[in-house]
């Protein structure tokens, strides 16, 4: 069901289960999480410089694939604190910049594979929310943390209640995610994006990435911020890609990085 491919410094994951919205079972999950390993590896031999995770046909992920499931013996924490959480915090750590292109259903685990990639673009009719209204359970997999941190706390129990769901559109403009794009040019645009960022200077986004990552979850105030960016650029300036940033820039030419880390700690 899960497929990669990696080219020109791009890593491809691609969820190929179009016949059942790309629903992940426990095998899936386990398939997708060696996808993300091997292409880690591939990011620490210089060969991966960027990430794109997509899913085949209408829909990008349905969520968990709950056809074999039989609810009186499911061990639900099981499926999420044993397999999904630790995939989802494995893909948040990815060593380089990731994106992901979503159109239709784009639900529960779904959701969380979204909200454990850097960059999020989805198509304008996307459909982002909690069905779990229908079924009996909650909603999982990091979302009552995007919608309470992005909606507030209103418009999450609404969406909980009431099980509607959002558009891609919808959800741009509310904050969830980067950019809502027409369906038919979703992928050629995000990967178009994804090859120009893997030709940037990736050492410098990833001490971004762990910046952020910071903010997020350590809730680090202005003055911890900003400690933490001098740190980071006093690690960058002895790189390679920073001196050819400086030097292509004092020369009025494109510079050409390689993607060099700064200096560990």
């Amino acid at each position: 069901m899960i497929e990669l491919s990696i080219e020109n410094n791009v890593a491809e994951v691609v969820l190929n289960a179009p016949q059942k919205m790309n629903a992940l079972n426990e095998d899936a999950l386990a398939e997708l999480g060696e996808a993300y390993d091997e292409a880690a590896a591939a990011a620490a031999q210089g060969r991966v410089r960027a990430l794109l995770l997509r899913g085949e046909g209408r829909g990008f992920c349905a969520g968990r694939d709950i056809s074999a499931v039989i609810p009186e013996t499911d061990d639900a924490y099981g499926y999420l604190g044993d397999l999904v959480t630790p995939l989802l915090r494995k893909m948040s750590a990815f060593p380089a910049p990731t994106f992901a292109a979503a159109q239709g259903a784009c639900l529960g685990v779904g959701l969380g594979l979204l909200i454990a990639t850097d960059v999020v673009y989805v198509a304008d009719n996307a459909k982002i929310g909690s069905p779990f209204a229908n079924l009996g359970a909650t909603l999982d997999s990091g979302g009552h943390w995007l919608f309470t941190e992005r909606l507030g706390a209103h418009r999450t129990l609404d969406l909980i209640y009431t099980a509607e769901l959002m558009s891609g559109s919808e959800a741009v403009a509310s904050g969830l995610f980067s950019r809502a794009l027409p369906a038919g040019d979703l992928l050629e645009h995000t990967r178009a994006t994804v090859a120009k960022v893997a030709e940037g200077a990736t050492g410098a986004f990833a001490a971004s990435k762990e910046l952020v990552a910071a903010i997020r979850d350590q809730r680090l105030g202005l003055w911890a911020s900003v400690e933490e960016e001098n740190a980071a650029q006093g690690r960058l300036c002895k790189s390679e890609d920073y001196s050819e940033g400086f030097k292509a820039f004092q020369e009025k030419r494109k510079p050409v990085f390689r993607g060099n880390s700064a200096p560990s700690h």
